[in-house]
């Protein structure tokens, strides 16, 4: 298993730029959303997207629900794992994938995320 860093530890009040990474040989991704500081009432979403590769376009494979409160989030997309709305997607990853945090107002939310390949 192999981690990356995908959104370091910072106060945010707007949506950052996704990140796309290659996940060739991937069986699952973990993703662990640590929430440490919320303004009085803050929300983000977390979306997973696969990339097409022939389209160049981009489908959704998880969305959670919003974030709202200090937590740690954990969601999860690979083949043979047990759905559960809005937390685990079971299905395959494609080669690349596109993690978006969707800030649904202005309100300050500190948190980092990190993406844990399971090979």
């Amino acid at each position: 298993m192999s981690e990356k860093t995908l959104y370091a530890s910072a106060a945010r009040t707007a949506t950052p730029a996704a990140v796309s990474f290659r996940c060739d040989r991937v069986k699952a991704l973990r993703l662990v959303i640590d929430t440490t500081a919320v303004g009085v009432t803050p929300s983000v979403v977390v979306t997973v997207d696969g990339l097409d590769s022939l389209s160049g376009k981009y489908f959704n494979l998880l969305t959670s629900t919003a974030i709202t409160a200090v937590s740690t989030r954990v969601l999860e997309v690979g083949p043979g794992l047990t759905a559960a709305a809005n937390l685990v997607a079971n299905t395959y990853l494609p080669a690349t994938v596109r993690v978006s945090m969707t800030h649904g107002n202005g309100v300050t939310i500190t948190y980092s995320v990190a993406a844990h390949l399971v090979r």
